[in-house]
């Protein structure tokens, strides 16, 4: 018997992740609003804070739409960001600006403190754009691994 695999790990009792088959029309309309938030975060004109929110919640549902190709589920919205070694063979350069945003995220949504820079935003677009390239190379259009 094989030993099991990291996504395997984490989705044992009381895990961050739980087994589910994938959906295919899911994973496409994750995919969908993935890309086009994406597009318009790289619209300057609008606020940055705006921009921000677009590109993480872009990176959140290409990096989910990754997970649920791969048979799973979060249980916590970070955990997406964390899988990427496992569901896209991405490293810590893509996945700490992520988990970095979402810690970002989360001042902004809960205190009230969400202080973004330009440079900080064009990373976290620089970083979704990776996801969705490896999203792309590694999936199907129909959102089979």
């Amino acid at each position: 018997m094989s030993p099991p695999t990291p996504l395997e790990n984490l989705s044992r009792p009381g895990g961050a992740l739980k087994p589910e088959p994938p959906d295919k029309a899911e994973i496409a309309g994750l995919v969908r609003t993935g890309h086009a938030r994406l597009k318009d975060a790289a619209n300057t004109s609008l606020a940055l804070e705006s921009r921000f929110d677009l590109a993480y919640n872009a990176a959140h549902a290409l990096c989910l739409a990754a997970l649920r190709a791969k048979g799973y589920r979060a249980g916590n919205r970070y955990i997406v960001f964390q899988a990427l070694p496992h569901t896209l063979g991405l490293g810590p350069d893509v996945w700490r600006v992520l988990d970095m945003c979402h810690n970002k995220r989360n001042l902004g949504e809960y205190e009230g403190l969400l202080e973004v820079d330009e440079r900080l935003v064009r990373d976290l677009i620089a970083a979704a754009q990776r996801v969705a390239s490896a999203l792309a190379a590694g999936t199907s259009p129909d959102g089979a691994a």
